[in-house]
């Protein structure tokens, strides 16, 4: 990375030629502090684009003057809201129309796709999950709750991929064989597709194949991925996936989330599923009839009417990701992300008698996003409560990581070069 330099009129050169510098002004930044805030916490909530007040005060308006027939009458009819996000939605993911819609929240999607897709063979070999150590604990209380749903034993039904004694990475040859080694025992493999902790991004695709190869079933949880990673969720044939809104897509707290189902799975009305009123036959839904008769792909899933005001903020983010594309976004996030690398080591070698930063994401652009997880040896929360008081809102987790994300649509190279200068001074 030698033709990086940590100064000021180098990030402000990148800033000049980057193609998104425009994007940055689309966004709120925060005002709640009495420095500048320096925001990289993309990777937990993203930043309010400015169009959402204008997107949410348009149904409410709509809401105030039709009341109920605004199903019909507003201007995005509420009826079918839900079809305004699924084509752009399907752009962020690399996926078919019919494989992607927007409904509910990301935990209870995951919930909804394991339920279809995880079917122990209760009297059969089939029965086990595999998925990675230090997942987020809503993936490890989701996957724990499925195996006890169906009377299985923790112990022998959940089986964890971890890290090898003394590194920080789970190696994707360790899942590998173990997928083959559980062979015909594997039910399902659920996988962060980013890990949330490392910012370690797993090769999707190898994993699905290696998957497929022994008849399991293959999902991930894309929250830390979806408008982080270049997805090919079609291409690569993972059967399912779900992501949320309100991470890198921008798109309102506790927003609403993605589902994915791969189309060899959208015509399969015998799949067994927990079903609602909204993910049937939309033709014939108002007939109230028993039976349910699911839409035709990931729509099926739905069950309850959309929460258009939360779906509104997320329209709003997703227009965004149009405008700019994910092709741009990438290559944005790899030189920016590669610069943030360079800053921390530059400062982190200045720094040596002081403290010392290890970086436990991979180094290797093809295996991370737009995150950076710092060890920070011979600190502790002291360090990261120095840098929050100089404005800047990243995250801490124990003992001793802070995690960062220069997200490409609103972080410049200049904010790295101010976070490098913050952290020194927080080491000092």
């Amino acid at each position: 990375m030698s033709h990086f330099e940590n100064s000021l009129a180098f990030a402000q050169g990148l800033d000049a030629k980057d193609p998104l510098k425009s994007f940055r002004d689309k966004f709120y930044f925060p005002t709640f502090h009495d420095k500048t805030v320096r925001y990289f916490t993309g990777n937990s909530l993203g930043l309010q684009p400015k169009s959402t007040k204008e997107y949410i005060l348009e149904e409410l308006d709509a809401w105030a003057e039709y009341g109920v027939e605004g199903h019909f009458l507003a201007k995005r009819p509420w009826f079918a809201y839900h079809e305004n996000l699924t084509q752009k939605a399907a752009n962020v993911v690399g996926a078919l129309p019919v494989e992607v819609v927007v409904t509910h929240s990301l935990t209870t999607n995951l919930h909804l796709l394991m339920v279809s897709f995880y079917r122990p063979e209760i009297n059969g070999k089939r029965t086990k999950i595999l998925c990675e150590a230090k997942a987020f604990p809503s993936d490890q209380y989701a996957l724990e709750s499925q195996v006890k749903f169906h009377g299985l034993d923790l112990a022998e039904h959940l089986v964890e991929v971890a890290p090898r004694e003394g590194e920080q990475l789970i190696r994707e040859e360790d899942i590998l064989a173990k997928i083959d080694e559980l062979g015909d025992e594997l039910a399902m493999v659920m996988i962060g597709g980013v890990n949330y902790y490392t910012g370690q991004l797993f090769d999707m695709e190898k994993i699905t194949k290696a998957g497929h190869a022994v008849g399991a079933i293959v999902g991930f949880d894309l929250a830390h991925a979806a408008g982080n990673i270049n997805l090919k969720l079609h291409d690569w044939g993972v059967d399912f996936a779900a992501w949320c809104g309100y991470k890198y897509l921008n798109s309102s707290p506790g927003g609403v989330s993605g589902m994915f189902v791969h189309e060899r799975h959208a015509y399969n009305p015998e799949l067994p599923r927990f079903a609602g009123w909204w993910g049937y036959d939309k033709e014939t839904r108002f007939l109230m009839q028993p039976g349910f008769n699911p839409m035709k792909g990931a729509e099926g899933w739905q069950l309850s009417n959309a929460p258009i005001l939360g779906m509104a903020a997320h329209l709003a983010s997703l227009d965004i990701f149009e405008e700019a594309g994910m092709e741009r976004i990438g290559e944005k996030r790899d030189l920016m992300t590669a610069y943030m690398e360079f800053v921390i080591d530059n400062i982190s070698e200045k720094n040596k008698e002081r403290c010392t930063f290890e970086l436990i994401t991979p180094r290797d652009k093809t295996k991370r996003g737009a995150q950076l997880s710092i060890m920070a040896k011979g600190q502790g929360k002291a360090l990261f409560d120095a840098l929050s008081a100089e404005g800047v809102v990243a995250d801490w987790r124990e003992p001793n990581v802070i995690r960062i994300a220069p997200a490409p649509l609103y972080n410049s190279y200049e904010d790295c070069y101010w976070f490098g200068q913050l952290l020194e001074k927080a080491i000092q």
